[in-house]
């Protein structure tokens, strides 16, 4: 049973990445045509799920080969810090991006492909999540257990977006977009300072 788990947790981590690959792509390709900050926001947020992804898979290899308890904290706390590293950047650029946009009042054009993607985000990811804490659980890794719940984080994310892109998109709300971009940087600001303390991410 703890063989098959272990399995299953390691598909749902790698196709974690693959829909977050597809999700950047689209999320930042989309986001740069609209000029919308939020959307590029969550594209490189995307891109950060995926160094995550990637770091617990060789994270979890690690402990596959049978190293011992020392080497796994080791390895642990260097991918926390790595990924902390990355979202205290990303904290950096919306906040920057938002404030100019809030300064100039420059207003982002509508996109539906970055509502849809956002939709798409809300409902697949909590479901992602749920199967690696049942993952987790089931072969007692903390490691899964702090990845799928950044991957829940995401649905937030995903919700803070759509609701700015339709707030533009429906009533013409130009500062819609920056400021739900600004919502997400309280919980960047988390991640980032949990992650450069070498602590599990998402821990409660």
């Amino acid at each position: 049973m703890t063989s098959r788990w272990f399995r299953i947790g390691l598909w749902l981590v790698v196709a974690t990445m693959g829909y977050n690959v597809l999700e950047a792509v689209i999320a930042l390709w989309s986001g740069v045509e609209a000029e919308s900050i939020a959307l590029v926001g969550f594209g490189l947020d995307s891109v950060i799920e995926c160094v995550a992804a990637g770091a617990l898979l060789w994270r979890l290899s690690v402990e596959a080969r049978g190293a011992d308890s020392e080497r796994v904290e080791r390895a642990e706390r260097r991918v926390h810090q790595v990924v902390g590293g990355t979202f205290v950047l990303l904290a950096l650029y919306v906040t920057g991006q938002a404030g100019w946009t809030l300064w100039r009042q420059t207003a982002p054009e509508e996109s539906i492909v970055g509502i849809v993607i956002a939709v798409a985000s809300l409902v697949i990811m909590p479901l992602v999540s749920w199967g690696k804490l049942r993952a987790a659980r089931e072969i007692g890794s903390a490691a899964l257990r702090a990845e799928a719940k950044e991957t829940l984080a995401c649905s937030y994310l995903s919700l803070t977006l759509l609701l700015g892109l339709v707030a533009n998109a429906a009533a013409g709300w130009w500062w819609a977009d920056p400021v739900a971009a600004l919502l997400m940087v309280p919980w960047l600001v988390k991640e980032g300072r949990e992650g450069l303390r070498g602590e599990e991410c998402c821990d409660e």
